[in-house]
């Protein structure tokens, strides 16, 4: 196994010493031998008493987050529940924050009661019995009121680990002026259309059709998401399926090869220098992103406005529409919280309530996991210049509507994104063999595994 790819995994606690509490389903305070499972309702919810008791009396919350402006969420939230106060922590961003989380929530004090945590991280949080399961306080409530395939982010093992709060459904943001420029009039329906484009953009402009950055783990896996491949699953124990080199990854990614290896698309690392300056100048025709890249990209390529525009990624399957997801967070109540009732209402409330959901769409320029936003004229029917006035909202929430709902992440995603970029990235960045590059991806995945406890199912 690798140095880096070692080091990064010092934050994840081996399975051996969790399994058998997370398999319990048991909520048990580790120090104290208390639980914050709620009691007093015959099916085990917690009551309208309960609840209403928990909210009227004065509490102190922690919220550990790095989502900027959020202050006026909770603002929100504490002027509807008075008696709750809470302080908002950035302690950091990405695997510092997840350390500095597990640290907390192990040492028994110190610890927030809320936290964000990206969607492929759950299960990474689950499997170590850091979460509280939110089912007892209702959240199962509040499934229809999501998109499904966000919804199932969330749930595992029958238990509800945390609140939807914002997404990246795939799509292709691309310059109508430079493919105009290269003969092509439409954006590309399929994969086929996308290689034929490619070549005509390269022959006829000073342009590739896309960048395909090597360390961005996320859009590969995207990639692969959209197009039905299954490289990863969990069975809530001891079990892991592991199948990134399989027949069906190996197809998407000889597509790649063959536009790489000719170049047809560059493979620039991307948010640098280099890559912000060539969104700018017209070195890139497109970029296959996430929804929350449209109004990121009005702010990184300001000079380009009115050039762009937004449609679904090239099907594999024209007859069966798809995508994939790359990005998005939740909210999640730890375990150690001594106010469970009132974290989970705030994780609740401030990503469940129209105005504070909405204005995560507005003001943070979340992309909305909550369908009533996604509905939104406020954030639907916006029609920005840079976008020569088309809704790219609607554009995205339509694609939101065909990401593939049995998707699963390993319980180790902080190893494995770490590992894709020593194995794969290091193959796309030296334009080589990027099946090869899968095989050596697959075999670090499968050590890991193996040495955290896991058993590796066939």
């Amino acid at each position: 196994m690798r140095h880096g790819a070692r080091k990064a995994a010092v934050a994840i606690t081996s399975i051996t010493t969790v399994v058998a509490m997370t398999l319990s389903g048991c909520s048990s305070d580790a120090d104290t031998g208390t639980t914050t499972e709620p009691t007093g309702s015959t099916d085990g919810r917690i009551t309208d008493e309960q609840r209403l008791e928990a909210l009227t009396t004065p509490t102190n919350l922690t919220f550990w987050t790095w989502v900027p402006g959020v202050e006026d969420q909770v603002a929100l939230f504490e002027a509807a529940y008075p008696a709750i106060s809470v302080t908002v922590e950035n302690v950091g961003q990405g695997l510092d924050h997840y350390s500095k989380v597990r640290t907390a929530s192990q040492a028994g004090s110190g610890a927030p009661d809320v936290v964000q945590l990206e969607q492929q991280f759950v299960t990474s949080f689950a499997v170590t019995g850091e979460l509280l399961d939110l089912t007892p306080y209702g959240a199962t409530d509040l499934a229809d009121d999501y998109v499904p395939w966000v919804w199932n982010q969330v749930v595992a093992n029958g238990q509800v680990l945390a609140i939807p709060q914002d997404s990246g459904p795939l799509g292709n943001l691309y310059r109508e002026d430079i493919l105009a420029a290269a003969g092509v009039t439409e954006p590309p329906a399929t994969w086929a259309d996308y290689k034929t484009a490619a070549e005509l953009v390269r022959a006829n402009t000073d342009s590739y059709i896309s960048n395909m950055a090597p360390g961005q783990g996320a859009g590969w896996v995207g990639l692969l998401w959209q197009a039905g491949v299954k490289p990863f699953g969990y069975d809530g124990g001891e079990g892991v399926t592991i199948n990134v080199n399989g027949a069906d990854a190996k197809e998407v990614v000889s597509y790649w090869q063959d536009l790489i290896q000719n170049d047809l698309v560059s493979v620039d690392a991307d948010f640098t220098d280099e890559w912000y300056q060539g969104l700018n100048q017209g070195k890139y025709a497109g970029w296959l992103t996430a929804a929350w890249a449209p109004v990121f990209l009005s702010g990184a390529a300001a000079d380009t406005s009115g050039l762009w525009r937004a449609a679904p990624l090239p099907q594999w399957d024209v007859n069966n529409p798809s995508s994939g997801n790359w990005g998005g967070s939740v909210n999640a109540v730890l375990k150690a919280s001594e106010n469970p009732i009132a974290a989970y209402e705030l994780a609740k409330w401030i990503n469940h309530a129209q105005e504070p959901a909405l204005l995560f769409a507005t003001q943070q320029n979340f992309f909305p996991t909550k369908i009533s936003v996604l509905e939104d004229p406020v954030f639907a029917a916006q029609e920005p210049e840079f976008y020569g006035g088309q809704r790219v909202n609607e554009v995205f929430a339509g694609i939101s509507e065909t990401v593939d709902t049995e998707w699963e992440w390993l319980p180790f995603m902080e190893f494995a994104y770490t590992s894709f970029n020593e194995t794969f990235g290091a193959a796309v960045a030296a334009k080589g063999d990027l099946s090869a590059g899968l095989d050596a991806w697959q075999a670090d995945l499968e050590e890991y595994a193996t040495q955290q406890g896991f058993t590796v199912n066939g």
